[in-house]
């Protein structure tokens, strides 16, 4: 009975004086954090976003996303810090500019050809 209680007691302990990896201030902090480590792949992993990897580099970018975050930058001076230092490609959700407008244009245009080609198809 002991043995059980001081086991509890060890393993409790733990959690009583854990503390977290990253500090905030305040929750808003702490949710645009997790949002933003949602929202950014990680440079080193295939599709994995920072949330999700261990890496070495992605730990360090979410140290510096917490700095960023400390020193009052927004989540798109954030996102384009990261872009800046790794390139377009670490971003889910990639802006519409020159170097991506193929991207969101082509789904669009290969619907329509498809429709086009289904309709005048079926009147043949």
């Amino acid at each position: 009975m002991i043995k059980k209680l001081c086991l509890v007691i060890l393993l409790s302990c733990n959690f009583l004086f854990a503390d977290s990896l990253y500090e905030f201030t305040n929750l808003e902090n702490e949710k645009r954090f997790y949002n933003l480590i949602k929202e950014i792949r990680c440079p080193k992993c295939t599709s994995g976003s920072l949330a999700s990897s261990n890496a070495p580099v992605s730990e360090d970018i979410k140290l510096k996303i917490v700095e960023l975050i400390k020193e009052g930058k927004s989540d798109s001076e954030i996102k384009k810090y990261i872009v800046n230092r790794f390139g377009n490609e670490v971003l889910y959700d990639p802006g519409f500019d020159k170097g991506t407008y193929f991207l969101w244009i082509a789904p669009i245009s290969i619907l329509l050809l498809a429709l086009t080609t289904f309709f005048f198809r079926r009147k043949i």
